[in-house]
């Protein structure tokens, strides 16, 4: 069977030697596709030994279970990947349905490498359904129903006191 992270390989000879632990992902990018694959293939136990160690802390290995088991797994897209010696960067969109909806996962990924092991440090990431991309909110202009009020003006309750010293502490 060709491996999920979409490199068009047999998953014996693509993922499947990192995720056993036979092999070490010689890049962050090969990390970043067999963690796709890990997902797909419900493997917790990989996704736990590739995160940094300091990343591990809030790791909840049902919770990532049961998100990876209920969800099915469409397809693994590298936007980019840049890596020098110790630090890399892998873009991607991970495609996915969930309840119904097939959603896009578009995360920009931190790796480290660590005595020649790399491993998955955080990512900024969103879901969006798939196609709709990232809009950008649109800008309203906020129009105001009642004059301004200074902070120095009467209060409008009528207190006779500033409006910084009643209603508007």
């Amino acid at each position: 069977m060709l491996c999920a992270c979409g490199n068009q390989i047999e998953y014996e000879n693509c993922c499947e030697p990192y995720i056993e632990g036979k092999l070490q992902a010689p890049t962050a990018e090969a990390l970043m596709r067999s963690r796709y694959t890990a997902h797909v293939m419900v493997k917790v136990p990989y996704l736990k030994d590739t995160l940094a160690p300091a990343a591990r802390k809030g790791f909840n290995e049902q919770e990532v279970r049961t998100w990876a088991a209920k969800s099915e797994w469409l397809g693994l897209k590298i936007v980019s990947a840049k890596e020098d010696a110790k630090e890399a960067t892998v873009e991607f969109v991970a495609t996915y349905k969930s309840e119904e909806k097939v959603l896009e996962h578009h995360e920009v990924a931190q790796f480290k490498k660590n005595q020649d092991r790399w491993y998955f440090v955080d990512g900024d990431a969103h879901v969006h359904e798939e196609g709709k991309g990232h809009e950008e909110p649109v800008n309203t202009t906020i129009v105001r129903e009642g004059p301004k009020i200074g902070r120095n003006d009467p209060c409008p309750c009528g207190s006779g006191k500033k409006y910084k010293k009643c209603c508007g502490a």
